[in-house]
């Protein structure tokens, strides 16, 4: 990472402490919270992965979050993130006989898990995980909210927070499932920002 800055965002200090320890975690710099916090920055490119962008379920949140991404872009630096398609209807699958698994985890053992789906106020999806430990028996649950977000939304909010959309593509592994956005700070100072 010659030459290259990296700032990792994770408002859980658990998922900081695990990605700290990965190869080349150690040269990140890490910060618990959300968008709000980060330093006045002037990057390339602000990324959010597996579906962050879902987890913003509020939408004050989520425009903060636009806000914030915006500012420490510098000129012409992109925003790039994915979301599910809300047409798809991806939450059909979350019941435990389409997503059972049974994993070997180092150091860990035998873990079991699936999902199952609690409610479904459109846009907000609510679902619950299941882990099932062999070694001792635990059983743990993990309740989790996304907001399913069509591509009109998403775009408008882009656009609305100043971003020129460049590109909504297709995720490669998972085809005809997911968008893809692309969206760029202007070189030039021109922007509407909704607060």
């Amino acid at each position: 990472m010659r030459g290259i800055e990296v700032v990792g965002v994770d408002p859980a200090r658990a998922s900081i402490d695990v990605a700290r320890a990965k190869p080349g975690g150690d040269r990140v710099r890490w910060l618990c919270g959300d968008a709000t916090v980060l330093p006045p920055l002037e990057v390339d490119l602000v990324t959010m992965t597996a579906n962050v962008a879902q987890e913003i379920v509020t939408p004050l949140t989520w425009q903060r979050t636009l806000t914030e991404a915006y500012q420490a872009l510098r000129p012409g630096g992109h925003l790039v993130f994915e979301t599910r398609d809300p047409s798809r209807r991806a939450w059909a699958e979350w019941n435990r006989e389409a997503s059972h698994r049974v994993v070997e985890v180092p150091d860990v053992g035998t873990v079991e898990s699936w999902v199952e789906l609690v409610e479904v106020d459109e846009p907000l999806v609510t679902f619950r995980g299941h882990y099932v430990f062999a070694a001792d028996g635990r059983v743990l649950t993990s309740d989790s909210t996304l907001r399913f977000r069509d591509r009109q939304e998403a775009e408008a909010d882009l656009v609305g927070h100043g971003y020129v959309l460049q590109e909504v593509r297709g995720a490669p592994d998972r085809p005809g499932k997911e968008f893809v956005f692309v969206a760029r700070r202007p070189t030039q100072a021109h922007r509407s920002l909704r607060r």
